[in-house]
């Protein structure tokens, strides 16, 4: 018999195996088929939401064949290159700055090929109502009706604006503004209103909340409105820039390119940049230097092992169920034994079901692949925040993800075939399994290459070298991987004193290693990389979270009024804020101090207006070590944690993490009373209210108070043209120092927010300062929404404006998708990983479950045997594939602190704080939840009941 026929036969074998066992064989295509299909889907996802030069210039052009720009370099010659991301002016001497704006003015028109079409573009941010009140956006000046602007700006539903009285708006300004199509808004200033006649979007930024009028639809009236009325603040429109399409379809040329760089104007042509002309011809090319531009070896990197981990799963995973498929097909080996078939023979029949199973799975996966990206094209563009330019197919790449997941069928039924191939025709026929014991070296080499593994990743995480961190990681996975059947047969002894279904389970399990062992190893090889990813994402949003210096206290906002005319209207702005806000507790006010002239009036010249500043005292507890002579000698003697004690003492905080929100002119110096100390200093002290009523300032940061006193500066300089004061005060500025006994607050108060120090009002008069209430500040149950905060805008434009609305919004969104997808990713290993272990133990216990039956067993222990045998692989390996992920999530922060500290002896101001936090959240989820959901799937779809076989013979 020849090799091919050998194989064909073989072939046909594995195909009627498969379909007798569907069941067996549908677990097997569907786990070679997710990986390939995921890849698939990723690889499809990735082609189409990276544009093309094509579709990067249609997303920025349009339909037009260019772009012309104001580069701002006023009406002189420049030079470019033929992307237009480099540009200079051919003569070093530009206009002067003081010159005629004219004269810096660049004509565009004029620089415009022959005969060509343009349509302008012009943004500008405006203020229009809302459903709720207010809010502040971009609206766009541009015929969006024009066909060239189609790809720049494309029409959802509705209709383009077509007169000056209408705009169109993006899908999320009308969420964010409660808005619709057939709403009207009103721009404030203007005071014009328009109504919105369609929806329309950018494609490479489906997330941009923006306006779209005519030319001329807005930017001109509200000019004009300015000219007449002085009170109305002319817009602040960016620059121009102009759609330009060549004449009789020739585009714009090379040439074009030049003359309009002659007159200043940048051009990005899509004639040139598909098709650049020779660097002979561009003058620009001969002053650069050419540079190449690599791919990414990271990506490189990250793409193959990211291939490498999803086929180690499958052969994980599939391996085990071609075990029992060979096992349960021993005596059909057998015959071909005794037919004349030798080893190889043998081998290629459980090679062949890999071969099979593998190529339906690879089909499968691909073409499911592509269908899911189609079907969910949108919600993938929504997520990227860009339309795909289109549904880009590699048929090279899909080739090889399907090669791949064909070859890792193989590689799965490789162990089984040679495994079966080794049994003697005798056994198979028989049906006796035989005696294998358990290799003794093995989990020796794992143990040592763990240890090893664990030592080299630590060594690399200290001497701040990532590649040992990353081959230490895999060492210690791997050696791991070999210990696991040393562990499973250690479950066995667990079960001594447990009732009879988890003893079974476990017992089970120890028996049998070569199918627990693989599924055990797939789910810790899937938790260690999601705990490991997990557990270096919450460490650097911990240390992100240490690092943010809040602009005001968390839980409160602040009203405050932008100049003293709006003071007056406080009143009015301070119910807005009760009325639309979700406040607690009503408010407090807070006012502002200074000496001689106000700085917020007299700005315009310098030292024309007083100051008001504490003086610092010098020494220890005083000055900051960390700055200053002798800090960098000081920064190399400290570790991270002495650093992080240090940066954390009032005399350092106080210098590199303050920011003030009240009034920075007299650095943290407020005017107030006990409402504000308890309000937004959270200082609930009746000897510090005692104190503030008494005329005692209260001072939060102790590093400013000597003897229980603080030096307090003032100089009195009166501006000339603050006429009513000068003639009061005339001569030179006075200079005062005064010292105030203080009530110190307790240390952990010196973060608070803007606040260094708060002044009794009667204090504040007494020493010849002027003070003014200037704002309020109340306790919140949540940040101001959206809808919220336009009210309050509205409310305070209605009241006449000049107030605005201070709240903190923390460090920045907390997007926990990324967490939440390894999360979902693990738990659907693990729950696969357990549920085929499960049929499989099932598939292979039919003889225990049979003899329970007879035995009387009642019906719940079969139900109750499938779900802790789940449990007992889930829960196995999610606790190794946490201590597992653990070593390279630990390594890579201690990589990360070697940093921190080499940048701290550097710049002894900056943090060298860098935790390791576990992310509980995600552990508790794999560890518990997903181990139980396994145990409780499999039990519930166990049958409880079966019939009785007869034996044969």
């Amino acid at each position: 018999m020849s090799v091919f026929t050998g194989w064909r036969a073989a072939l046909r074998i594995a195909r009627r195996d498969a379909m007798r066992a569907k069941g067996r064989s549908a677990l097997v295509v569907a786990m070679i088929a997710l990986p390939v299909l995921g890849v698939t889907a990723a690889d499809v996802t990735y082609r189409s939401v990276t544009p093309t030069l094509a579709e990067e210039l249609s997303t920025k052009m349009g339909a037009a064949d260019a772009l012309f720009s104001d580069p701002g370099m006023g009406a002189g010659a420049i030079q470019q290159m033929p992307d237009a991301k480099s540009y200079s002016l051919v003569s070093e001497k530009g206009p002067e700055p003081g010159s005629d704006p004219a004269a810096r003015r660049t004509d565009i028109g004029a620089a415009l090929p022959e005969g060509a079409q343009a349509t302008s573009i012009q943004s500008v941010p405006a203020t229009v109502t809302t459903r709720y009140g207010m809010t502040t956006t971009d609206i766009v000046e541009v015929r969006t009706a024009d066909p060239m602007v189609r790809g720049r700006v494309d029409l959802v539903r509705g209709s383009f604006p077509r007169g000056d009285g209408q705009l169109a708006a993006t899908e999320p300004f009308l969420k964010k503004s409660g808005l619709r199509i057939g709403s009207r808004t009103t721009l404030r200033g203007a005071e014009r209103t328009y109504t919105v006649t369609g929806v329309v979007e950018q494609p490479d930024d489906l997330k941009s909340a923006a306006l779209y009028a005519e030319p001329g639809a807005v930017i001109a009236p509200w000019r004009a409105a300015a000219a007449h009325d002085k009170k109305v603040l002319p817009p602040n429109a960016g620059v121009k820039e102009w759609l330009v399409k060549g004449a009789h379809g020739a585009g714009v040329s090379w040439a074009d390119v030049l003359a309009a760089n002659e007159r200043g104007v940048l051009v990005v042509s899509r004639k040139v940049v598909l098709d650049p002309p020779p660097d002979s011809e561009v003058p620009m090319a001969r002053s650069m230097s050419g540079s190449s531009y690599g791919g990414s070896e990271e990506l490189r990197v990250a793409l193959i092992t990211v291939v490498a981990m999803a086929a180690l799963e499958i052969v994980l995973l599939a391996g085990p169920a071609f075990a029992v498929g060979a096992r349960r097909s021993r005596r059909q080996l057998g015959l071909v034994g005794t037919c004349g078939g030798d080893r190889r023979h043998v081998r290629a029949v459980v090679l062949s079901g890999g071969l099979v199973l593998g190529g339906v799975g690879a089909v499968v996966g691909v073409g499911a692949g592509l269908l899911l990206t189609m079907v969910f094209r949108p919600v993938i563009e929504g997520w990227a925040g860009r339309r795909f330019g289109s549904l880009s197919v590699h048929p090279s790449e899909l080739l090889i993800i399907a090669a791949i997941g064909l070859v890792t069928g193989l590689l799965a039924a490789l162990a089984p075939a040679i495994v079966a191939s080794r049994q003697s025709v005798l056994e198979s026929l028989s049906g006796r399994r035989g005696i294998r014991r358990s290799s003794r070296a093995l989990p020796v080499l794992g143990s040592v290459a763990l240890l090893a593994g664990i030592a080299i990743a630590v060594y690399g995480g200290t001497t701040g070298d990532s590649t040992p961190v990353a081959g230490g990681s895999v060492v210690a996975e791997l050696g791991l991987l070999c210990c696991i059947p040393v562990i499973v047969g250690l479950l066995g002894r667990l079960g001594r004193r447990l009732p009879l279904p988890p003893r079974m389970a476990l017992r089970d399990a120890a028996r049998n290693r070569g199918r627990t062992a693989p599924a055990v190893a797939a789910v810790m090889a899937a938790v260690a990389g999601s705990v490991a990813i997990a557990t270096y994402m919450s460490s650097s949003l911990a240390e992100a979270d240490y690092e943010y210096t809040p602009v005001i206290a968390p839980g409160t906002v602040a009203l405050f009024a932008s100049d003293n005319r709006a003071v007056e209207r406080l009143p009015l702005a301070r119910a807005a804020v009760e009325r639309n806000l979700a406040t607690t507790g009503g408010h407090a006010d807070v006012g502002r101090v200074w000496a001689g002239s106000d700085c917020s009036v007299y700005y315009e010249s310098e030292n024309d207006c007083g100051s008001v500043e504490l003086i610092k005292p010098t020494g220890k507890g005083h000055s900051c070590p960390l700055t200053g002579k002798g800090a960098k000698e000081l920064a190399a003697s400290l570790s991270a944690d002495e650093h992080k004690k240090l940066m954390r003492s009032p005399a350092c905080l106080d210098e590199t993490q303050y920011s003030s929100s009240f009034d920075g002119e007299t650095g943290g110096i407020v005017v107030g009373d006990a409402a504000f100390l308890s309000m937004y200093v959270k200082l609930r002290d009746p000897a510090a209210a005692s104190a503030l009523a008494a005329g005692t300032p209260v001072l939060l940061n102790p590093a400013y108070a000597r003897n229980g006193e603080v030096a307090l500066k003032a100089v009195h300089r009166y501006s000339d043209q603050d006429k009513e004061n000068r003639k009061l005060h005339p001569g030179k500025a006075v200079t005062r120092t005064d010292r105030l006994k203080v009530y110190q607050a307790p240390q952990r108060y010196a973060t608070t927010p803007g606040v260094r120090m708060i002044l009794p009002l009667r204090t504040a008069e007494r020493l010849g300062l002027h003070t003014e209430v200037n704002g309020s500040v109340f306790r919140v149950a949540h940040a101001p929404t959206d809808a919220e905060d336009q009210r309050v805008s509205a409310a305070i434009e209605l009241a006449g404006g000049g107030l605005y609305l201070q709240s903190e919004s923390g460090p920045g969104n907390r997007d926990d998708t990324i967490l939440l997808i390894l999360s979902l990713f693990a738990g659907v290993v693990t729950l696969g990983a357990a549920a085929i272990t499960t049929g499989l133990a099932k598939a292979d216990a039919e003889a225990d479950l049979t003899t329970l039956s007879a035995v009387g067993a009642p019906p719940a222990v079969r139900r109750t045997l499938s779900g802790f045998q789940c449990l007992v692989v889930a829960l196995t390996g999610v606790l190794l594939g946490t201590a597992a992920g653990l070593v390279p999530a630990v390594a890579l922060r201690l990589v990360d602190l070697r940093q921190a500290v080499q940048n701290m002896k550097v710049n002894p101001v900056e943090s060298a704080y860098t935790p390791i936090v576990l992310p509980w959240a995600t552990i508790g989820l794999l560890a518990v939840a997903v181990p139980l959901l396994a145990g409780l799937l499999a039990a519930a779809f166990t049958h409880s009941r079966q019939a009785l076989a007869r034996r044969a013979g």
